[in-house]
């Protein structure tokens, strides 16, 4: 998928994907030094991160001003949220070259984003509207991350999650000790993917 494929599947006006083609470029420049990707994903970068990320735009509640991105890693959603959106995004990293490159490519592409260098448990909760996450955890291990920001919140957050194929599975292991309204939605950039919906997210 090129650059301008990737436009066009996710309806991105040309100045914010001259903002994500930086963000793209600076990406590359530093995987030599930083692993921030697989090597063999780079290749399909747009398809596989670029358009991963951004089907997520299209979930967010109307309501959404704060987006909380969990193990962020090189970005992905939540840099490239914050870029379509214009959304405020806090993006959690314990890595700390992979919080340095987020920091240089935030500054990059003029994203409203926050970094916070440590482990999402192990920081100070803040209140959010969304909670993002892809390939960090389990869905059990990700409400238990979840859950600080979740009880800091005064409105029950959205929690969007990317997952593989076994997002089902995860999603029944999980309702063994949470309650949620769960919508499984089809995945744009992988046939055997899906984004996982949580809404009003509680401890039975």
């Amino acid at each position: 998928m090129t650059p301008l494929e990737f436009a066009a599947a996710a309806a991105v006006p040309r100045d914010k994907l001259a903002r994500l083609e930086a963000y793209a470029a600076l990406l590359v420049q530093w995987q030599g030094a930083v692993n921030l990707v697989g090597r063999d994903t780079l290749a399909d970068l747009w398809r596989r991160h670029m358009l991963d990320s951004a089907q997520l735009a299209a979930h967010l509640p109307a309501e959404a001003r704060i987006i909380t991105d969990l193990g962020s890693g090189a970005g992905f959603p939540g840099l490239v949220l914050a870029v379509l959106t214009g959304l405020k995004v806090h993006l959690v990293e314990a890595t700390g070259k992979k919080a340095a490159f987020l920091r240089e490519a935030a500054r990059i592409c003029g994203a409203r984003a926050e970094i916070h260098h440590g482990r999402a448990e192990s920081l100070a909760a803040w209140s959010t509207d969304v909670i993002t996450a892809r390939a960090l955890a389990p869905l059990p291990v990700l409400l238990d991350y979840a859950a600080p920001f979740v009880a800091a919140s005064p409105r029950p957050p959205t929690c969007l999650f990317l997952k593989g194929r076994s997002g089902g599975e995860e999603l029944t292991q999980a309702r063994k000790t949470w309650t949620m309204t769960a919508d499984i939605l089809p995945s744009l950039s992988d046939e055997t993917g899906m984004v996982l919906k949580l809404r009003d997210i509680s401890r039975p």
